[in-house]
């Protein structure tokens, strides 16, 4: 079926596809944009194609907040206070049945238009770009590209796809689309396997390692904008899900020494912060990996902030769109009351809410996407599940974390009876440090855990049918080789 999956001139600011050059003086480019022909002629106007990536992943749908609800409350921490279609309650139902739904398609149109963008810009460093910046700067912005472009397949495989341990990766996973779409042609695709797409992933991120910087200009820079060891933690991640436990460790060894304290020993030197709550104050420390950056001009945009969804509308104007699940982990009787994190959950309207996110509306808190605790942690289960044992490194990396905010709790090997007990400890420190920040589906789904009943929701089993999202309409519709789930 012939189709534009994505009109590039509307995808940046940055440049418009012009027409040929015979038609310059009937079709000339306004003086606001920049076309295809100029786009790759100066080193600033390619640098300014690579930030315009990032500002696409932070939009609706993905990384600028929407995207970590829908991980959030496929989880069972939150409760839906709205019903509200266009603020996930679908998702928090395990729906979406509706494959014409708002988040099916949102998060599936937004990534393949970010990874559009990223293919166009890769063809023309290759055409151009990288004789006007050299080789090595051309890498350095190719690394960029590709290490968005594996971002927005791994939010994808995690919700249209079957996990990784369902027919290690045979199940089908996405159309893999690595050249642009920058005209009309036929882009029918058949969708890939889930381990050909992991594959992509990989190979994208062992490139971005191998030619990101190893710091950036600032401190402001190194969380908005990707260095080595960001690839590496996006590493760390992907390997996760896949269950490659041995290669998670090897990844996470290059950020985490064999013992306290525990800092990056190259690169950004990442490490805790002394105070949990500096992290959701100050977003440019060394424990922030990789974040969307907002500001009072350049907000999140209309119902995809955080603080929207989860503060209580007494609370400087938050939506109550979710609340705090009272019998979820908040309920941990682990989860001691002077625990720092604790004091992030206010009361009202007799409800539990998160308070992470705290600042007023057009809400400019900035969207968590890697932290340096979550490789602290997914170190620690690699080890643990790997190994079979209760590992004394593990619960040494389990402390830093419950340490940093409840100096009262310090674990120690009696206090498992086996392997099984230590990666259920870190498994609830996950739902603990990482409230709010869209990895409770992820950690269903990778482990191949039911999605927990709740308030006014059966449970889902690893089997069940909605528990992956079906496929757009849009794209079932346009793409002829397409399959749904």
């Amino acid at each position: 079926m012939k189709r534009i999956l994505f009109n590039i001139a509307a995808a940046t600011v940055l440049f418009q596809l012009a027409s040929c050059k015979k038609d310059e003086f009937l079709n000339p480019v306004p003086t606001n944009q920049i076309s295809d022909l100029s786009a790759f002629d100066s080193d600033l106007r390619i640098e300014g194609q690579v930030k315009a990536l990032y500002a696409t992943i932070k939009n609706a749908g993905l990384y600028g907040g929407r995207l970590q609800v829908f991980n959030d409350i496929r989880g069972v921490d939150f409760v839906n206070e709205r019903t509200n279609v266009v603020t996930g309650f679908d998702v928090y139902n395990y729906g979406p049945a509706n494959s014409s739904g708002n988040s099916v398609e949102a998060v599936w149109s937004r990534a393949y238009y970010a990874i559009n963008l990223a293919n166009v810009f890769l063809a023309g460093m290759d055409s151009k770009g990288e004789s006007v910046v050299g080789a090595t700067k051309a890498n350095a912005y190719r690394a960029e590209a590709r290490l968005v472009r594996a971002m927005c397949y791994h939010a994808m495989l995690n919700l249209y796809a079957r996990p990784f341990w369902d027919g290690n990766g045979s199940k089908p996973g996405l159309p893999l689309r690595l050249t642009p779409n920058t005209g009309s042609s036929n882009f029918d695709m058949a969708r890939n396997t889930v381990a050909e797409v992991y594959t992509q992933i990989l190979n994208d991120l062992n490139f971005a390692e191998t030619n990101l910087p190893l710091t950036n200009a600032n401190a402001t820079q190194n969380v908005i904008r990707a260095h080595k060891n960001t690839a590496i933690a996006l590493k760390v991640r992907v390997l996760l899900g896949m269950r490659r436990y041995a290669d998670v460790i090897t990844e996470a060894n290059k950020l985490v020494p064999a013992t306290a304290p525990f800092v990056a020993p190259t690169g950004v030197r990442h490490a805790l912060n002394a105070s949990f709550n500096t992290t959701f104050t100050n977003y440019t420390t060394v424990e922030s990996i990789l974040s969307m950056p907002f500001y009072s001009n350049e907000a999140p945009g209309t119902q995809n902030q955080l603080g929207f969804y989860y503060r209580h509308d007494s609370q400087a104007g938050g939506g109550a769109e979710y609340s705090v699940n009272p019998a979820g982990v908040f309920a941990n009787a682990g989860w001691k009351a002077g625990d720092a994190r604790r004091a992030q959950i206010l009361t009202a309207a007799s409800k539990p809410w998160l308070n992470k996110y705290t600042t007023a509306a057009p809400y400019t808190d900035w969207a968590p996407v890697l932290r340096y605790p979550e490789v602290l942690l997914s170190l620690a289960e690699a080890i643990t599940r790997s190994t079979n044992t209760v590992d004394a490194r593990a619960i040494a990396l389990l402390n830093a974390v419950r340490g940093r905010s409840d100096a009262s709790t310090v674990f120690a090997a009696g206090d498992f009876a086996n392997a099984d007990a230590l990666a259920d400890a870190i498994m609830i420190e996950r739902r603990i440090e990482f409230l709010g920040e869209g990895l409770a589906g992820f950690d269903n789904t990778r482990l191949g855990m039911p999605l927990p009943a709740k308030p006014g929701v059966t449970a889902v089993p690893s089997t069940g049918q909605n528990y992956i999202w079906p496929i757009p309409a849009s794209e079932l519709q346009l793409n002829a080789l397409m399959t749904d789930n």
